[in-house]
């Protein structure tokens, strides 16, 4: 049956708002411009608009809506910034993260670098963001992602999509003096905790607890998977 992707997106965008986990114009304005169903395994496609996980392949999953808001909230993702997506999955959430930090619309750009360490998901994200349009403001990157991108560091933002056993090294000396880091902390699969570290100086962190979530396990150095 036909189903009307751009409704669909409105009504789950429309209900996050009203449930005040999207709580910024931008944010909200983002997930209407990314088309999710475009991301996702042609399996899964009518299911692109609920609300839940989604298998995109190699036993992995592409968050829910809610927390791809929520993380865009509690990163203070905005215009300009430079953002590292650890975790970069079918290359969705990074095409949100572009449409914040550097829409069409806007003088100011900023850019996203997404890390994946599964090379058949790090080339899916790549001809998915070059085929809708995003190539020029995310640059994907194939390798271990708990070891951060210090290439293009610092950043003003790293997002951090799989469960890790605590905060990498790496990834806190990556942030600028200011910037944020949304990283899930716990057992992978079970209860974890959406983590923000804020980098309140040269050698000074703060971290709060946002609330409980469950990811698949950070692999790589830092990560349940060291390989």
């Amino acid at each position: 049956m036909f189903k009307n992707f751009d409704e669909l997106r409105k009504r789950v965008v429309q209900s996050l708002v009203e449930a005040g986990v999207i709580k910024r114009r931008i944010v909200a304005e983002a997930l209407l411009r990314v088309p999710r169903e475009e991301f996702i395994p042609e399996a899964y496609r009518d299911s692109a608009y609920v609300d839940s996980p989604i298998p995109i392949g190699y036993g992995q999953t592409t968050s829910a809506l809610h927390m791809v808001a929520w993380m865009c909230e509690a990163a203070e993702l905005k215009p300009g910034d430079k953002v590292l997506e650890v975790g970069g999955g079918c290359g969705y959430m990074a095409a949100v993260y572009a449409e914040i930090v550097a829409p069409r619309d806007c003088e100011v750009k900023g850019h996203v670098y997404t890390i994946e360490i599964i090379e058949g998901l790090a080339k899916r994200a790549e001809e998915n963001l070059r085929r809708l349009g995003y190539h020029d403001r995310v640059t994907v990157i194939r390798g271990d992602g708990s070891l951060g991108y210090s290439n293009a560091a610092p950043y003003d933002a790293i997002i951090v999509t799989a469960a890790s056993p605590g905060v990498p090294k790496p990834l806190k000396e990556q942030l600028k003096v200011g910037g944020r880091l949304v990283i899930p902390v716990g057992t992978p699969y079970y209860f974890q905790q959406l983590t923000l570290v804020r980098r309140t100086g040269e050698n000074e962190y703060e971290e709060v607890e946002l609330g409980g979530c469950v990811f698949v396990p950070l692999r790589g150095k830092y990560g349940w998977n060291r390989d």
